[in-house]
């Protein structure tokens, strides 16, 4: 790719970018959100037309018209966000656009489809299982076992591991070191900088739509990276704001939604940072949506503000939002927003009552705009202004927004779900700055993520989700990675092994 530009109206979104891959490398595209790397990706998988450069694919010119075209000739692209089809089974979705077909009838790919799934480590996925069924981490399987089964020269994977646990991550690398042996190339986006050391041969850094660094990854230190993705040095990855626990704010007593979720039990503090560990699929995203009350519980019981308070189930989401209690989906796309809202209306969403004028009728439209303001300044959140469509930004720009509707919203328990998941590494050291900033003015916050190093370096206490069961809690301090790993996969198993360890 030469000299690539393109704009969207007076945006220039991509400044005259080039790119080279060579066949068989992990070539890593870097930048902060709204950097262009999906733009310039979108162009290479024919779904945008560029304005202006040119494109060579095994030194023929190449210049797609369509994802269809550019996949006929040996491109597949995995987006950051799903583009599955939830009415379709898993085996349709991975093989939509791939059929097979004997004397006019549809041929049976179970079998690959089961292979694709079982090499990423997640053959207990159903071929025959609506899509719709699936949590978002199992979703971005199906992804990437589509992408792995389109037999393509060069395939792009725009920040796969988002919502993958470090063991599916690890399955993914084992099968994309596999692809390169074939020959083929990958380009491999994410803001995950450890991860793309691992991975990656070589980089390009974008920012602001330009090509700003090259180079070998053996070669280039991570501080050097980040300093060319942000313009500037990132002194802390995980800053820490002074905070202490104090009362009791919420209390869980075991809490059952069978199949994803069999005993649970917590106690959230005011001022506490509880961080939830687990791989994809054992219930951690369960455990949130019941206590905010997205699923009815099968059984247990949930206090606010001291044990010896009635139970809030059976809970609604409307109800918690009333108690004090808000919930940050995994899942922007589908639950965190609402899509074709503007950015103004989705902060203020689940607040609304605190613009309403004197006479309680109309919303005081002024009040409104500078509370979102001061919340998009506060998030950088690059848009145009308050009135832009949310689907309009980036993924990462659009969890911000997700994020600074939980803000406006100001309650005192917060729960997480994967808050930095697609969020580029400059903007995470903020969101972890907010995170203790919140937890200083005195709320109790419950944060699920995959990412291990930062469960570590947010949280003030650890408990690990396996197969629907909540482990004992200890300080973030008692725990080490091998010890949360040994709770994730193996549960009461491990019991006696990790107690001894802790203790």
């Amino acid at each position: 790719m030469q000299g690539i530009g393109k704009r969207f109206g007076p945006v220039r979104a991509l400044k005259e970018v080039d790119l080279c891959v060579n066949r068989g490398e992990v070539y890593a595209l870097i930048g902060e959100n709204g950097a262009g790397k999906s733009t310039l990706m979108k162009i290479l998988s024919g779904a945008l037309a560029p304005d202006s450069g040119t494109i060579t694919l095994n030194g023929l010119p190449y210049r797609p018209r369509s994802p269809k075209e550019a996949r006929r000739c040996g491109i597949a692209m995995m987006y950051q966000e799903p583009t599955l089809a939830p009415h379709l089974t898993v085996e349709e979705n991975i093989t939509l656009g791939l059929e097979k077909h004997t004397a006019g009838f549809l041929k049976s790919q179970r079998s690959g489809v089961a292979a694709a799934l079982a090499g990423l480590g997640h053959g207990r996925i159903d071929p025959r299982k609506p899509v719709s069924s699936l949590g978002i981490g199992e979703k971005q399987i199906v992804e990437i076992a589509r992408a792995l089964m389109t037999n393509a020269a060069l395939i792009i994977f725009d920040e796969p591991t988002s919502s993958l646990s470090s063991t599916d991550t690890q399955a993914l690398f084992r099968a994309i070191k596999a692809l390169t042996q074939k020959g083929i190339a990958v380009i491999y986006i994410s803001h995950f900088l450890e991860e793309v050391r691992q991975i990656a041969d070589r980089f390009s850094v974008l920012r602001d739509g330009a090509s700003v660094a090259q180079g070998e990854l053996a070669n280039t230190p991570p501080a050097e990276i980040i300093r060319h993705m942000v313009g500037r040095p990132l002194t802390e990855m995980f800053p820490r704001i002074a905070h202490a626990a104090g009362e009791e704010l919420l209390c869980v007593t075991q809490a059952s939604l069978p199949p994803a979720l069999t005993a649970a039990s917590l106690t959230l503090h005011r001022g506490e940072i509880l961080g939830i560990a687990g791989l994809v699929g054992a219930g951690r995203t369960e455990l949130l949506q019941t206590i905010f009350g997205l699923q009815k519980a099968a059984g247990g019981a949930i206090y606010l503000r001291g044990a010896g308070t009635r139970p809030l189930w059976p809970a609604s989401p409307r109800r918690s939002l009333e108690k004090g209690m808000d919930l940050l989906s995994e899942n922007r796309k589908e639950e965190g927003l609402a899509i074709n809202l503007s950015v103004k209306e989705n902060i203020t969403l689940a607040s609304l009552f605190r613009f309403v004028g004197r006479y309680g009728i109309l919303i005081n439209e002024k009040d409104e705009t500078a509370a979102v303001s001061a919340r998009i300044a506060a998030l950088d959140i690059h848009c145009k202004g308050p009135a832009q469509k949310v689907a309009e930004l980036s993924g990462g720009n659009q969890q911000k927004a997700a994020i600074a509707r939980i803000l406006v919203d100001e309650s005192d328990i917060i729960l997480l779900d994967e808050p930095t998941r697609g969020i580029d590494v400059g903007s995470k050291a903020e969101i972890y700055r907010l995170i203790g900033a919140l937890a200083a003015q005195g709320k109790g916050i419950v944060l699920v993520s995959s990412y291990l190093p930062e469960l570590f370096g947010v949280c003030d206490t650890l408990a690990v989700m396996y197969r629907g069961v909540l482990s004992p809690i200890f300080p973030r301090d008692h725990w080490s990675e091998e010890t949360v790993m040994q709770w994730a996969t193996g549960g009461t198993d491990a019991c006696i092994l990790t107690k001894e360890i802790l203790l």
